[in-house]
C-alpha cells in the first residue's frame, strides 16, 4: 500500500503562483510513475503532469509552459509549481502514484486550488 498526502492548495488571484506538494509513504519502493491530476466541478479527472522514475515528464497542453512537475526521490515527494494561473485552473488537484508491476494506482485526498479575483 502507498499513502499520498497533498498540500499547498488555496486561493490565488489570476496570474499568481502556487506550489503543490505530495508526500508518499508506505511501499514507496514499488512506485514507478507519479503525477498530478485535477478535477473541476462537473468534469472528469484529467492528467496535468506526470514524471516517471527515470525522470521523463509529460504535461497536458493546458499546463505546458506554465506548470513544472518535479520529484524528490530522497524525500519521497512530488511537486507541482504552477505559474500564471488562470480561472480555468480552478479544480481539486490529486496526487497519483502507480505501481506498474502490480497494476495498481494510488490517489491522495486532493487539494483545492481556486483561481479568482
Amino acid at each position: 500500500q502507498v499513502q499520498l498526502v497533498e498540500s499547498g492548495g488555496g486561493l490565488v488571484q489570476p496570474g499568481g503562483s502556487l506550489r503543490l506538494s505530495c508526500t508518499a509513504s508506505g511501499s514507496i519502493g514499488r512506485i514507478n510513475n507519479m503525477g498530478w491530476y485535477r478535477q473541476a466541478p462537473g468534469e472528469q479527472r484529467k492528467l496535468v503532469a506526470l514524471q516517471t522514475n527515470r525522470g521523463t515528464t509529460r504535461y497536458a497542453d493546458s499546463a505546458k509552459g506554465r506548470f513544472t512537475i518535479s520529484r524528490d526521490m530522497v524525500k519521497n515527494s512530488l511537486y507541482l509549481q504552477m505559474n500564471s494561473l488562470e480561472s480555468e485552473d480552478t479544480a481539486v488537484y490529486y496526487c497519483n502514484a502507480v505501481d506498474v508491476n502490480a497494476g495498481r494506482a494510488y490517489w491522495g485526498q486532493g487539494t483545492q486550488v481556486t483561481v479568482s479575483s
